[in-house]
């Protein structure tokens, strides 16, 4: 039996979850609902009082939920966290197990996942990157999408609990091609909320009745998920985030510095990194993603 083996022979491994914010805390709720039990931490315990009355268990650091582990799921936000959250006196890999996983499924640099997964293996254990597409709503729906880079057989046996979480996992192949893969999609994501909110600024100018505008088109060629779930809270005015701007302009950053370092030059990821950071410049860092409409209004008005 190779190492890491042993972990999975129980019908219910031993959880940690670190971060509960928006997405850490229902997707850790899932796993609790399906008999998951969770030992859990975050910078504010006062955020983790859902999942500790589902049945989680508190630890006061990292490294108390990694030693406790046989899984250690890691939902934090910028890079210095993500490299706090695992490499710091009290972080994950001072409690981690031989043989245990750690699974990291925010939106990390490649580079800082590479120095993840090899600090895994120097201790006897395994790394995956996984992060998520689908926003609070796929988060509270378990139907997120998981693009996972790692050993094939460890996400193999990790996939029941993805599933617990997730309407789509795939394996996209070695160490760091999940967050490559995660840059993609917000490349697709970004460009994609930019034609929105255009169309939709377009549209009110032109005095077409928003509402029906969106029924229509997105039956059409132009028909996404950004129309379905985040169109309509841009026509109530809802800029409560379900993916937060300061997290997003930090994933464009990301992207754009693996261009830099691949030899691209990606205008239209230029350009929403520029939106984005002008929409945090007139306060709606904090808000959601959908409240570009701010930024393009304010642009279209000149």
């Amino acid at each position: 039996m190779g190492i890491g083996q042993e972990v999975f022979k129980v019908s219910k491994q031993r959880i940690g979850w670190i971060g509960t914010g928006v997405m850490g805390t229902p997707m850790c709720g899932h796993l609790l609902s399906a008999g998951y039990p969770a030992h859990v931490t975050s910078r504010t315990r006062s955020k983790a009082d859902v999942l500790i009355e589902q049945g989680a268990s508190w630890c006061e650091t990292p490294a108390q939920a990694a030693a406790q582990s046989d899984i250690v799921f890691t939902t934090v936000g910028r890079p210095d966290e993500v490299r706090e959250v695992y490499f710091a006196e009290d972080g994950v890999f001072v409690g981690l197990q031989a043989g245990a996983v750690v699974v990291d499924m925010g939106t990390t640099p490649p580079s800082l996942t590479r120095e993840i997964t090899d600090r895994a293996i120097s201790l006897g254990a395994h790394a995956l990157d996984a992060p998520v597409s689908g926003g609070d709503v796929g988060a509270i729906n378990a139907s997120l999408s998981v693009m996972v880079g790692g050993e094939e057989d460890i996400v193999d046996k990790v996939r029941p609990l993805f599933d617990c979480m997730a309407k789509t996992v795939a394996w996209m192949g070695e160490s760091g091609n999940g967050q490559h893969t995660k840059m993609a999609n917000q490349l697709a994501v970004a460009g994609t909320m930019i034609g929105v909110c255009e169309a939709l600024v377009y549209a009110a100018r032109a005095g077409v009745e928003l509402e029906k505008l969106v029924a229509v088109i997105s039956q059409g060629a132009a028909g996404c998920w950004t129309l379905d779930n985040l169109a309509p809270r841009i026509i109530s005015g809802d800029d409560a985030p379900g993916f937060m701007v300061d997290h997003f302009v930090k994933d464009l950053g990301i992207a754009l510095n693996e261009s830099e370092q691949m030899g691209l030059s990606l205008p239209g990821l230029e350009l929403a990194s520029s939106l984005y950071k002008q929409l945090q410049a007139i306060g709606h860092g904090q808000s959601g993603t959908q409240a570009l409409v701010h930024a393009i209004k304010q642009l279209s008005d000149g």
